[in-house]
């Protein structure tokens, strides 16, 4: 059993993340096979092949622990909207000590993968090149599709700000993850394997949804980290579920073609161009012409959000398709 307790000043310094690091760290265990939940094998499918050819034996053996992810691997975001530079630079200037002391956790001694042992004894010297290793995996695997990860995460944290608004934490805990409750002054995680007891000490709560989490509800308690738990967002059953694709897509392929076709099946949810590129296998540039024209016959809304150009299907087309477009909200900055 895990206990977070919490003083009179905590339970105003409640807060809610997104964080792609935390989406990169817990989607390596779906893609080594560790876990591989059916929920996401269509983008088993698609980051399978992309990521032939990196070497991610420590990334792998960082991420894929029998036991713990290390702490310094995914620190919790210093915003509501964590960018993802900004992540690895904070794993690039983690303490040695701090290095060390996770690794311990993973196995000392000769109990550590071999592949980790020059991490451990030069974490200054080995640092850059694990976080180098993250980005290409990144730009490989997960940036393609962060935007519907990103959108998903949003709309739950939407609904979690809604529920500690009107009911306090005892309502978000009512539904967010069978494992926690939430008891007057503490929360209680029901962790059999784990025992711990954490006094928030005024540093509150982090709560960080996160897709490539579930099924699982992860606990971050260590000093000198704020407490965090990450937990899976609502609406993963959708996430990856075209239900507008295959022989449902035809009818129209044959009258606007099948790139066209193919392109508003893939916009159930908010994606930008170079995402839609890499779905599709086209140039950024022929996803731009071929969302032009959608744009001008009203099968296509888009809109700016932070650095992305977002594009999304409209009803008209969703009903060419033959499902009914659903109403994602575009992800915040």
């Amino acid at each position: 059993m895990i206990e977070i307790i919490f003083g009179p000043d905590d339970l105003t310094r409640i807060r809610f993340a997104r964080s792609p690091l935390e989406e990169l760290v817990h989607s390596v265990p779906v893609l080594a096979g560790t876990r591989r939940p059916v929920v996401h094998r269509p983008w088993l499918e698609f980051a399978t092949g992309r990521v032939r050819g990196l070497d991610l034996r420590v990334l792998l053996a960082l991420a894929q622990g029998p036991r713990v992810v290390p702490d310094f691997l995914a620190p919790p975001p210093a915003a509501m909207t964590g960018e993802f530079r900004d992540e690895l630079d904070a794993i690039a200037a983690t303490p040695a000590a701090t290095v060390r002391t996770a690794l311990d956790e993973l196995g000392a001694g000769d109990l550590l993968p071999a592949v980790l042992r020059p991490l451990y004894e030069d974490p200054e010297r080995e640092l850059p090149g694990l976080v180098d290793t993250m980005a290409a995996y990144w730009r490989a695997a997960v940036e393609p599709v962060w935007p519907r990860l990103r959108a998903l995460n949003d709309a739950d944290i939407a609904h979690r700000a809604g529920q500690l608004t009107t009911g306090g934490l005892a309502k978000v805990f009512d539904d967010l993850h069978p494992e926690a409750r939430y008891e007057v002054d503490r929360l209680l995680i029901d962790k059999p394997l784990h025992s711990a007891r954490r006094s928030s000490d005024g540093t509150g709560l982090l709560l960080v949804p996160c897709v490539f989490a579930w099924p699982r509800l992860l606990v971050l308690h260590n000093e000198p980290y704020q407490p965090t738990l990450t937990y899976s967002p609502r609406g993963i059953g959708r996430l990856w579920t075209d239900e507008t694709s295959g022989e449902t897509e035809q009818p129209l392929a044959e009258l606007i073609g099948r790139s066209r076709a193919a392109l508003l099946a893939h916009l159930d949810l908010p994606l930008s161009t170079s995402q839609l590129a890499a779905y599709l296998d086209l140039t950024s540039a022929a996803v731009s012409q071929h969302l032009s024209v959608l744009r001008r016959c009203s099968l296509v809304t888009s809109r700016r959000s932070g650095r992305w150009m977002l594009h999304q299907r409209t009803p008209l087309a969703g009903e060419l398709l033959g499902a009914p477009a659903r109403h994602a909200a575009a992800p915040k900055p």
